[in-house]
């Protein structure tokens, strides 16, 4: 009897080992990993996915949201998704596009309107394609959400044309689009981890940095920066992955349960951003920073170049798609 059933439980284990699909009425522990503070509307948005799931599984699925970069870096997160390490992860742009080099498209300079304009863009074929390349590299994309239009800050000087940000070290995420930016401008670009910004600012290892204002305040950048400058430089998406070994074996009916909660998910973080942003200008005033506003067409002008590189670059057509769609 012993034997039957050591050798039942050598049998369980190697069957989930392959990849086996998911009983339903199995319970099942998940994880979701981020890189923003709690009080990030990326983590709110988190929390009521994971919310969601359980309640729409009855239980059976629980998903434990790490923030903060608790579980690591970006770059970090991909990785785990790839390898089935990591379950879920609301992901920056830059480090997604890594892998999959499409995603950089989102965010050429001065591209969209305005949020509506890239949310319409996103879950339309664009959002279609890039769902379908990040399927081919081992991640499910449940949803687009908003990580907001960028803008810039530093310590040393007001930023109102590209001229002045000649010689500014930046720090930029691993994106390179955003770097191709700084270039543009004539700014020293340096690519320093979201966790370790706000020390690198206060220590003057890098001038300033560009993010969208949510994160700025909720990372508490405006201690150590005197200047915000509203350039509007970019819009980037935060693409919210799963990875494709634990889609694989889930039963359709918790694949549903998911596709759905990331549906409500995707549209409350949206929602929170932009709520949020528009009110963030009034406060950082408040705190004593200096917010100004910029001449925005010698910004489109100075980054034409950044156009030029990428429509000629490997993934230039779907650059050029995704440009058509945004007009």
């Amino acid at each position: 009897m012993q034997r039957t059933t050591i050798l039942r439980r050598t049998l369980l284990a190697a069957v989930l080992a392959a990849g086996a699909p998911l009983a339903s009425a199995q319970a099942v522990k998940l994880t979701l990993a981020h890189g923003n503070p709690p009080d990030n509307p990326r983590h709110v948005a988190a929390v009521k996915f994971a919310e969601t799931v359980k309640a729409k599984t009855q239980g059976r699925i629980e998903i434990q949201v790490a923030h903060s970069a608790q579980l690591g870096d970006d770059a970090a997160m991909v990785t785990g998704l790839r390898s089935g390490t990591l379950d879920f992860s609301a992901n920056s742009q830059g480090a997604v596009a890594a892998v999959v080099p499409e995603y950089a498209a989102l965010g050429m300079p001065f591209l969209f309107a305005d949020v509506q304009k890239a949310w319409s863009v996103m879950d339309g074929p664009i959002g279609k394609e890039l769902a379908d390349k990040s399927a081919a590299k081992g991640m499910v994309l449940l949803g687009l959400w908003d990580n907001g239009v960028r803008q810039m800050s530093n310590s040393k000087r007001p930023i109102k044309a590209p001229a002045d940000m000649k010689g500014l070290k930046m720090r930029t995420p691993p994106d390179a689009v955003t770097v191709d930016i700084m270039h543009a401008m004539g700014a020293d670009a340096q690519q320093i981890k979201f966790s370790e910004l706000y020390v690198a600012l206060q220590q003057g290892v890098v001038d300033g940095q560009e993010n969208p204002l949510t994160n700025i305040v909720s990372a508490k950048l405006y201690e150590v920066q005197k200047y915000i400058s509203l350039t509007g430089h970019k819009y980037e998406s935060t693409p919210f992955l799963m990875s494709k070994r634990t889609w694989d074996r889930m039963a359709p009916a918790d694949r549903q349960a998911v596709t759905e909660a990331a549906a409500e998910a995707t549209q409350l973080q949206r929602q929170l951003n932009k709520e949020i942003d528009d009110r963030l200008v009034a406060e950082l005033k408040a705190k004593g920073v200096q917010v100004d506003a910029v001449d925005r067409a010698a910004f489109v002008e100075a980054t034409k170049p950044v156009y030029t590189k990428w429509l000629a670059s490997p993934i230039g057509a779907f650059v050029g798609r995704v440009q058509q769609a945004s007009r």
